[in-house]
């Protein structure tokens, strides 16, 4: 089910839509090299293969997986000697192209840039991250979406309809239910809802006119065992996930946190990933406006370790949904990055003497600890004198939380000092 022409092909308006840039460019058939950039099953392929019927160009695929540099090289010198015979160019579809190296995609840059060819590669990674540079200076870079459920809707009403490619000769019956599900369960993946279909009807006795095939909702769960998630451990999937995830919890948001947690784990993120993160998000969102939260965070991780996947999200849930509802600080973050700025950027500063180590032979003969009050002496565990600059200032704590207790706590402190060491409270 293939689509042959652009009236063929469903989804991408954004780009092959009425008077877009891409189908101006076919239509005209004045193509430059392309990135194809999108999840599996939107296209992406489907689209090289409209383009090779449409254009006038010579028309050659090759897979990066299985692919060689000998095959790109004698595809390239074809694709040189007929510019020069016939004038006609050829267009190089290089489908997975993120699987070739930066080496291997450097082979291309020349003939590229010299218009020898017309390179359309196809990735599911970021090509910022995965194709080199220069290439994609080159490039138009078109971002596929996942197909809605609309879109699938009217692949599989295709593929019912079509007598030639798909079951227009066959009396199968798709009922509503089973359409929903299928376009649902499938994440927009083409694809996968067409083999769905597939196996359903190639799994079921031969339909007649006398008893046609009734594709219900049973037969349609049947056809896709599991829903399968799009994900990489080590590509854009994992950090947008992990991004939203934490987003969320910062934005107080219980619902979202759970949602994007379950995301993550039934993907196949290693939950020890999110522990961690937990872990950090506590000291950097929550901070002291929560103390417990740490606690909470700890606890969570240390249940991942003990008692693993599947029952560990337990614990993963209960921590999210704390730290999601925990009143937020920053204070102690933004403490740490202003003070490492002043260590890397400033003066360094000398230790005061009274607060050096003292506790060695010939300590007194330089001075060290000479002057040093002991904190526990003063009312209230507390002396007044100085460790740092009395105009360095970095943890400012809010009044959220048990920060507001710190923050009186701090403010108390300040009016001791203001009133000198003859006041007391």
């Amino acid at each position: 089910m293939r689509p042959r022409t652009l009236d063929e092909y469903v989804g991408q308006e954004q780009f092959l839509g009425d008077g877009k840039l891409l189908r101006r460019m076919l239509l005209a058939d004045r193509l430059s090299s392309l990135i194809f950039y999108g999840p599996p099953g939107c296209g992406k392929t489907a689209l090289a293969h409209v383009i090779a019927n449409q254009t006038k160009s010579k028309f050659k695929p090759l897979n990066a997986v299985s692919a060689n540099l000998k095959e790109v090289r004698e595809v390239l010198t074809e694709a040189r000697e007929l510019l020069e015979d016939d004038g006609r160019r050829t267009i190089l579809f290089l489908d997975e192209i993120h699987r070739f190296n930066r080496s291997q995609q450097d082979v291309l840059l020349p003939d590229v840039e010299d218009g020898v060819v017309i390179l359309i590669g196809a990735t599911t990674q970021n090509p910022f991250f995965s194709i080199n540079t220069p290439l994609l200076s080159r490039s138009q870079i078109f971002t596929f979406e996942p197909l809605t459920r609309e879109h699938t809707k009217r692949v599989l009403l295709n593929a019912l309809a079509d007598r030639e490619r798909g079951y227009g000769d066959i009396p199968v019956t798709l009922t509503d239910e089973a359409m929903a599900f299928v376009c649902e369960i499938c994440d927009g993946d083409a694809r996968r809802a067409l083999t769905a279909l597939e196996i359903g009807v190639k799994s079921s006795p031969d339909p007649t006119v006398a008893a046609p095939l009734i594709f219900d909702l049973a037969l349609a769960q049947d056809s896709i065992q599991r829903k399968v998630m799009d994900f990489d451990p080590t590509g854009d999937t994992h950090y947008d996930l992990a991004s939203a995830f934490i987003k969320s919890l910062r934005g107080s948001d219980p619902q979202a946190g759970v949602y994007w947690l379950a995301r993550m784990l039934e993907s196949g993120e290693d939950p020890r990933f999110v522990a961690r993160r937990l872990v950090i998000f506590a000291s950097e969102d929550v901070g002291n406006a929560d103390p417990q939260a740490m606690l909470v965070a700890n606890a969570a991780w240390d249940a991942v370790e003990r008692v693993g996947m599947p029952e560990c999200r337990l614990s993963l849930s209960h921590a999210v949904c704390y730290l999601a509802t925990a009143p937020k600080s920053n204070a102690s973050t933004v403490a740490i990055m202003s003070a490492t700025k002043d260590v890397k950027e400033g003066r360094t500063l000398p230790v005061p003497k009274h607060l050096r180590d003292a506790h060695y032979g010939g300590a007194k003969q330089f001075g060290h600890g000479t002057g040093y009050q002991y904190s526990h002496d003063g009312d209230g565990a507390w002396v007044d004198q100085e460790y740092v600059p009395s105009d360095v200032t970095y943890y400012t704590p809010s009044d959220r939380g048990f920060e507001a207790v710190i923050r009186e706590r701090m403010a108390e402190i300040e009016r001791r000092r203001a009133e000198g060491p003859s006041k007391t409270t």
